[in-house]
C-alpha cells in the first residue's frame, strides 16, 4: 500500500514561493491501478516524482509497504527505489548506446537479480519485441520504444509503476496497443499503477480516475 500523509511541496520562484501541494493526503491499495488527469503545470508530474523519492517534500512523508521514505537516507531511499518502483515516460528514456536487451536488463542488474539476460528475454518476447534484441533504440519505432521500456519497468518485478503519459508522444492507434500491453501485463503480476494521462480513454481503464487542481486530488 501507499500512503501520502500531509504532504507539502513548494519551489522558490524569484521571491515567491510557489506552492504546489498542501497537507495532501492520498492512499493506493495494493494492486489497483490509478488514473491522474489535471491541467498543464497542475503538478502531476511532481506528484510522481515524489512518490518515486526523486524530489523530496518539504513536510509530510511517504510510505509504500510499510517503509517511510522518511526513515531512509539518500542511499538507501536510492536502493528502495530500484528494488521497488517502475517507470514508463512519454519520452521513453531509452540509454541510446545500449540495445534493447541490454537496456531492460539494467534494473535486474541493479537489483543483483539471477539471470537478468533470460528474463529480459522472455518480457521482451511477451511485448512483441523478440526479434528486436539487439537493435538500438534509434532503431526502433516509437510503439517498439515504449514496449521496450515498459519491459524494462516490470523486468524487477516491481511493487509499482509508475507511469508519465506513457502514450503520449504516440499516435492513436499505437497507443492503444501499447497500453494493451502494459495493462496485461501489471493485471497478470498484480502490479500497483499510478498513471499520469490527458487522455480519457486511456483513464477509463484505471478503477479510480483523480482530478488535480490546486493542489487537491478529487475523484472523479
Amino acid at each position: 500500500m501507499l500512503t501520502l500523509q500531509s504532504l507539502t511541496k513548494s519551489y522558490h520562484q524569484g521571491s515567491q514561493d510557489i506552492e504546489i501541494f498542501k497537507h495532501l493526503d492520498f492512499v493506493v491499495e495494493d494492486g489497483q491501478h490509478i488514473a491522474i488527469m489535471g491541467k498543464s503545470g497542475s503538478g502531476k508530474s511532481t506528484l510522481l516524482s515524489l512518490i518515486s523519492g526523486i524530489i523530496k517534500p518539504n513536510s509530510g512523508d511517504i510510505i509504500l509497504n510499510d517503509t517511510s521514505y522518511k526513515s531512509l537516507n539518500e542511499r538507501e531511499l536510492n536502493n528502495f527505489r530500484a528494488t521497488n518502483i517502475g517507470f514508463v515516460f512519454q519520452n521513453f528514456h531509452l540509454v541510446s548506446y545500449l540495445n534493447a536487451l541490454e537496456n531492460v536488463m539494467l534494473p535486474a542488474k541493479v537489483c543483483n537479480m539471477d539471470n537478468p539476460k533470460e528474463g529480459a528475454t522472455e518480457l521482451l518476447k511477451s511485448v512483441g519485441l523478440s526479434h528486436r534484441l539487439d537493435h538500438l533504440p534509434s532503431e526502433l519505432s516509437g510503439g517498439e520504444k515504449q514496449r521496450v521500456a515498459i519491459a524494462r519497468a516490470l523486468i524487477h518485478n516491481p511493487k509499482i509503476i509508475l507511469a508519465d503519459e506513457p502514450s503520449g508522444n504516440l499516435d492513436d492507434e499505437t497507443g492503444r496497443a501499447v497500453m494493451d500491453k502494459l495493462f496485461e501485463l501489471i493485471e497478470a503480476n498484480n502490479t500497483t499503477l499510478i498513471l499520469v494521462t490527458h487522455s480519457k480513454e486511456v483513464a477509463l481503464r484505471c478503477e479510480k480516475i483523480y482530478e488535480l487542481h490546486g493542489g487537491i486530488l478529487k475523484l472523479c
